[in-house]
């Protein structure tokens, strides 16, 4: 299971220490859906629900598409494709020889990112998975309207059986246009939001595609939701829930997540959305930022350093590689390298991650240490139960709603506007 180890952080609690009695209370609010927002805690029954109705029906389509295709197009935006990416990227970073590649779309309105997809699919066999909910958020909307005149032109009247709709179940404008044209479906559960969708179909088919063993994801997701619901201060959720709440009362408003992995980039982005939409509201909040070690040491660590003191720091490092690599002997040594000679690579990646901790304790950095087991689909769904059960904890600790986001609303009217679209205000 995941450690939390907040050793790095008690020198900066002060008197005081982490409220487990809050983050208890959190946790029962969370688990008995008694507080703001209860109508959007599906995702802690989500596991064992997709296991015993969608999970195969997952599993079989994927199966199709790598079966046929060299490529998958996820078009979504969000919570529609940042958890399926991290997954990809983390587990999946380079696709193995007989697997599609997962390319992901939808999710901004550059003409320059879309042409270079396009010319980066070629001439390729290739499936699109539209994911959204309503079906008239806009970056995705306007993107599957450009994939499906794509579609119609390479496969003409077969165009339809390229296309998989993520969505609600009854209702929206993707859906009926799913039902209109026979487009497969799957569910976008209506009491799970966006960023808590990672173990529904909205995650599972492009990481199934990918070629990752969703059964184990799905497998390990309901047992450690089982081995997260310990009330006390060993349960890992609340430890890290607990201790971030303290340092936001000690004034560290800024939250880094690092990782010594450059393929945990986007499950850092999935991390950012899922803190940023929950916790920053009513005027408070926890600011979410990442950075990639030891590679921002030499840009970032500068400011983690030495700048202003309201960072905090916490660090994702997985106990153990999932290789080796030797740092050869060279007998002239002229580079002066033979002292670390005939060692490993992740030996070595691990003496560096201590000194940093130890350099920015130091320099006066409140230090989390969150420990997975292993870079693998165990290690993975383990950090998707424990984080979004932190967060759910964490945001009734702060006194906030985390399961809504009514702040992303207001760019979107303002957009609509300047668009022109039909009763926009």
């Amino acid at each position: 299971m995941i450690k939390v180890d907040y050793s790095g952080a008690e020198q900066f609690f002060g008197n005081e220490a982490p409220d487990f009695a809050a983050a208890e209370k959190a946790y029962d609010t969370v688990i008995n859906k008694t507080g703001a927002g209860f109508d959007f805690t599906g995702w802690v029954d989500l596991p064992q629900k997709i296991k015993d109705d969608e999970l195969e029906a997952v599993i079989k389509t994927a199966e199709l598409i790598r079966s046929r295709s060299k490529a998958l197009v996820v078009i979504g935006i969000g919570g529609s494709y940042l958890g399926a990416r991290g997954a990809i990227e983390l587990l999946r970073p380079i696709p193995k020889k007989d697997d599609p590649q997962v390319f992901f779309a939808g999710n901004g309105l550059s003409p320059d990112y879309l042409n270079d997809l396009l010319e980066r699919l070629g001439d390729v066999d290739f499936d699109v998975n539209v994911i959204s909910k309503s079906g008239t958020t806009l970056e995705p909307a306007v993107t599957f309207r450009i994939f499906r005149k794509l579609l119609a032109e390479k496969y003409g009247k077969d165009a339809d059986r390229h296309i998989f709709a993520t969505t609600d179940a009854h209702r929206g404008v993707l859906k009926s246009l799913a039902d209109a044209n026979g487009w497969p479906t799957f569910v976008v559960p209506d009491d799970v939001g966006g960023r808590y969708s990672v173990f529904s179909a909205v995650g599972l088919l492009p990481m199934a595609v990918a070629g990752i063993d969703v059964r184990k994801v799905i497998d390990t997701a309901v047992d450690t939701f089982k081995a997260l619901s310990e009330r006390s201060s060993a349960n890992p959720a609340m430890r890290y829930a607990a201790a971030r709440q303290l340092l936001y009362k000690k004034g560290y408003g800024t939250e880094i997540l690092a990782c010594y992995e450059p393929s945990f980039r986007f499950m850092a982005e999935w991390w950012k959305q899922l803190y940023g939409e929950s916790e920053g509201k009513d005027g408070i909040g926890i600011f979410p930022a990442s950075v990639e070690f030891t590679a921002d040491l030499h840009s970032m660590g500068q400011y983690i350093q030495a700048g202003p003191r309201f960072l905090m720091e916490s660090v994702v490092r997985f106990a153990k590689s999932r290789s080796s690599f030797t740092v050869p002997f060279d007998p002239d040594n002229a580079d002066g390298l033979n002292y670390v000679a005939d060692r490993d690579l992740g030996e070595i990646c691990s003496v560096a991650a201590d000194a940093v901790k130890e350099a920015h304790i130091s320099g006066g950095v409140p230090n989390i240490v969150i420990e997975v087991p292993s870079r693998d689909e165990v290690g993975f769904a383990q950090l998707v139960c424990f984080f979004e059960l932190a967060c759910g904890i964490s945001g009734y600790i702060s006194g906030v709603n985390p399961f809504d986001q009514p702040g992303v609303e207001a760019y979107k009217k303002n957009m609509f506007r300047m668009l022109g679209k039909p009763g926009a205000k």
